[in-house]
Formats: structure tokens, C-alpha cells, sequence
């Protein structure tokens, strides 16, 4: 058995979910987002890390899953976005966890079948692989796409 938390890196709202699996049965835990409050990069940073810090010491996982940064048309959005996915992994890291890595082709495809789905399709798959009675919201669904992703590659 495995507590896997996936992470959906943002400048402005980073996504993450948690997901337990044994024997290729995966079950939801927790997800959500943090929702960045401040405008300075250092607190903005900050605010990130102590989230992540804070949702590993309540949930325990035992690894974790963070997507790659894609290629942006805007230099400066992808800037932002690295440095959130730098803070994320920091924290993952400060805690001890191992990480992997995913680029969003790769967890559209093992999440929808199709690495070219779109955001709904994603929820959607995210909502039947994991039995909820709702629709999580997009950040969130694509984080547990992410843990999902990573509990398939490791199986």
C-alpha cells in the first residue's frame, strides 16, 4: 500500500491530491487547492512550501508526483510556473519524499487513454477512477490525475 500526493504546480493556485493504491485499486483521500494570497515572490513561494509541509504531516504519503513544466508561449508564465513547481519540489524534498516526475501528455494518457484530452475529460476519468460523488475542481482533478499517473508507472 501506497500514499501517493500529486501535485499541480501554479503560480496563482497549486493543486494537489492524495490518493492510497494497493494492488492496482486506487482510493481517494484528499484533495484541494492552495490558493496563493500574497504578491511578493518570496511569500508567494513561501506560501507553498508551508502548504505542501503542512499536507504531508497531515496525510503521511509515502511518495509523490509533481508534473513537468510545459513550454509556454509567454517567457514570464513560465518563470512563475517553475518557481512554483521549485517550491513544491523543495517541500517534497525537505520532507524526505521521493518524487516523480510527469509531463501533462504522459497524464492525460494514462488517466484518459489520450494524451491530447482536454481538462473536462480529465475530471471527468479522475471522478469514475476514483469513485466520487463529485466533480473536483480542474486544479484539483489534475493533481489526482497526477497521483494517479504515478501510481500506474510504478506498478
Amino acid at each position: 500500500m501506497a500514499i501517493i500526493l500529486g501535485i499541480d504546480p501554479g503560480s496563482r493556485i497549486t493543486g494537489y491530491g492524495l490518493i492510497e493504491t494497493a494492488n492496482n485499486r486506487h482510493r481517494y483521500l484528499a484533495s484541494g487547492c492552495i490558493r496563493i494570497t500574497h504578491t511578493d515572490v518570496g511569500q508567494r513561494l513561501q506560501q507553498i512550501f508551508s502548504s505542501i509541509s503542512h499536507i504531508i504531516s497531515q496525510y503521511q504519503p509515502t511518495t509523490a508526483a509533481i508534473e513537468q513544466v510545459f513550454c509556454h508561449r509567454n517567457a514570464g508564465a513560465a518563470l512563475k510556473l517553475g518557481q512554483a513547481r521549485g517550491a513544491a519540489i523543495v517541500s517534497l524534498g525537505y520532507h524526505g519524499l521521493t518524487i516523480g516526475e510527469y509531463a501533462p501528455r504522459q497524464i492525460k494518457q494514462a488517466v484518459v487513454g489520450y494524451g491530447g484530452a482536454l481538462k473536462e475529460q480529465v475530471q471527468h476519468m479522475v471522478k469514475t477512477i476514483l469513485n466520487l460523488s463529485a466533480t473536483p475542481q480542474v486544479d484539483a482533478a489534475d493533481a489526482l490525475a497526477v497521483a494517479i499517473c504515478h501510481a500506474h508507472t510504478q506498478q
